[in-house]
């Protein structure tokens, strides 16, 4: 007789999902962290003004900023202390503004382009010169959906 016997056959043993929760929160977990929510990053002074009569904006996902105002401490050695445009991550002149819209335009879809607002974001201590350039820029590509971001402040102080 043989020592050895077969006490019939033996399946694969089952797989341990003991950990499986631990594994997905701590993914979840990692890319929440490591996740960025801001798409523009700063290269302008921008504190916006201050109002008392302001509505919040209902679709945040139509809307495109054009930000206006004196580049950051870190870049004034290269461009200078007067206020200057910033359309996405660049420094732009005005006269990119229009391919700014288009491009903005093509990027949403087509029931959605004429919806897309304006919105201007300039620093408190801009001269209006740049901003009526803007403006200007804007209404000649059709662009005529326009308002200013700005801050709520419960009175107005002098």
């Amino acid at each position: 007789m043989s020592k050895f016997r077969k006490k019939g056959k033996k399946g694969q043993p089952a797989v341990n999902t003991a950990a499986l929760p631990d594994i997905v929160f701590m993914l979840l977990f990692f890319f929440m962290v490591t996740t960025v929510m801001r798409e523009t990053s700063l290269k302008v002074i921008n504190i916006t003004p201050k109002a008392t009569e302001v509505s919040k904006l209902e679709r945040k996902s139509l809307v495109a900023y054009i930000y206006v105002g004196k580049p950051i401490k870190s870049l004034q050695g290269a461009f200078g202390t007067s206020a200057r445009i910033q359309l996405n991550d660049a420094f732009k002149t005005k006269e990119d503004i229009a391919l700014f819209v288009e491009m903005e335009r093509d990027a949403r879809d087509e029931a959605e382009r004429n919806m897309i607002t304006w919105s201007l974001k300039v620093d408190q201590n801009t001269k209006m010169g740049i901003v009526t350039e803007v403006k200007q820029q804007l209404r000649e590509v059709n662009a005529l959906k326009i308002n200013y971001s700005t801050k709520k402040t419960d009175k107005i102080s002098n």
